[in-house]
């Protein structure tokens, strides 16, 4: 099985999502602007992961940190927590990472002894972090697929959007995970997967994790979604995100709002799974939530071959956001929201809270 990022003595090593289907290359960041760099040009990507990855990147350059003192490591966080927050603006799952990370760091620089000795307790205490963070992950995925099973049906084919599986996460995946774990539970799930234009998440990286994984996988590309569903050829949809407001609008890869209105035409429940990191109730709704702008030439050109003429004007906007009236439930590790959203989520928050 494939690792979608992991620690290492030498460094933060992530599968180069870049090369797949092509090539099963892996890429060893060794310090915080090469982990930066790989969330920025979507080496790995997804919401999750990247949480995983700024954590990690966060703890590599404290682990190079010439600092001799609290004031200079407190000087060499904000600037690895500077660059690695600039990298991508709409995956809330970044920030929560930062901040949770200099909790850390704060926590472990009030402790009791020297500067010396603090500095070397931060500095490991970051790095267990980050690697329980990865761990967490990989558990609360396992956990919302147990949820997000029973939601279902035996026999039924599911449509997907982008990639929101094992490749996007610290492992075993937020919407993939569900159909995992209906699988497991002996279920027959067929998964159509959106090629999702323009970067082909759903083509290179979905249909590659579940012919590993051996469920069955049609691709089609994202303007035959309305045909299969009047069809009546799809039963769900269940999508990731990168993140949700606090009434229940969703922030997703771009396309997913078209799903959404398709599957709301067509009486077709429209589900998202996604953790607790990707909920930001400091947002009342959708329209704060801040949408990444790619570079048009990833409109224009594939693979480095023009698809356009040269002086073709072309927008990319990453993401979209999804009203939460088109939304079916919430799936998270705690439990499955439901409209009204800005109610349930509250309440899930508050069972986490407890349950901790």
């Amino acid at each position: 099985m494939f690792k979608t990022i992991e620690w290492t003595e030498h460094g933060v090593r992530m599968i180069d999502q870049t090369r797949l289907p092509a090539e099963e290359v892996y890429r060893d960041c060794r310090s915080y602007q090469d982990v930066a760099d790989a969330i920025r040009s979507m080496v790995i990507r997804g919401a999750p992961a990247i949480g995983v990855a700024a954590a990690m990147g966060i703890a590599l350059g404290m682990k190079h940190s010439k600092a001799e003192n609290v004031g200079g490591l407190l000087v060499d966080f904000e600037n690895a927590a500077e660059t690695i927050c600039k990298t991508r603006p709409t995956a809330v799952n970044l920030f929560w990472a930062v901040k949770r990370m200099r909790g850390v760091l704060e926590a472990s620089l009030a402790a009791p002894g020297s500067e010396a000795q603090k500095i070397q307790q931060a500095k490991s205490s970051l790095i267990e972090e980050a690697q329980r963070i990865l761990a967490e992950d990989i558990a609360i995925n396992e956990a919302m697929g147990s949820h997000g099973a029973a939601l279902l049906k035996d026999a039924s084919t599911v449509l997907t959007h982008c990639n929101a599986g094992a490749l996007a996460t610290g492992g075993y995946g937020t919407a993939l995970g569900v159909v995992r774990s209906a699988v497991a539970a002996g279920k027959r799930i067929h998964v159509f997967a959106d090629e999702t234009r323009p970067f082909l998440q759903g083509a290179r990286l979905t249909a590659w994790e579940l012919e590993k994984d051996g469920i069955p996988v049609t691709l089609i590309t994202d303007n035959m979604a309305g045909h299969f569903m009047h069809c009546g050829q799809i039963q769900a949809v269940i999508v990731g995100a990168d993140r949700i407001a606090a009434n229940g609008d969703v922030a997703n890869k771009i396309g997913t709002y078209t799903v959404a209105v398709l599957a709301h035409e067509n009486s077709i429940p429209f589900y998202v799974a996604a953790p607790l990191s990707t909920i930001d109730l400091s947002l009342a709704s959708g329209e704060q939530i801040p949408i990444e702008e790619r570079s048009p030439l990833e409109v224009t050109r594939w693979a480095g071959v023009a698809t356009a003429p040269q002086n073709t004007e072309a927008r990319h906007p990453a993401f979209d956001v999804t009203p939460h009236r088109y939304v079916t439930a919430i799936i998270t590790e705690c439990g499955i929201a439901r409209a009204p959203f800005a109610v349930s989520l509250k309440a899930i928050f508050a069972k986490s809270t407890m349950g901790s």
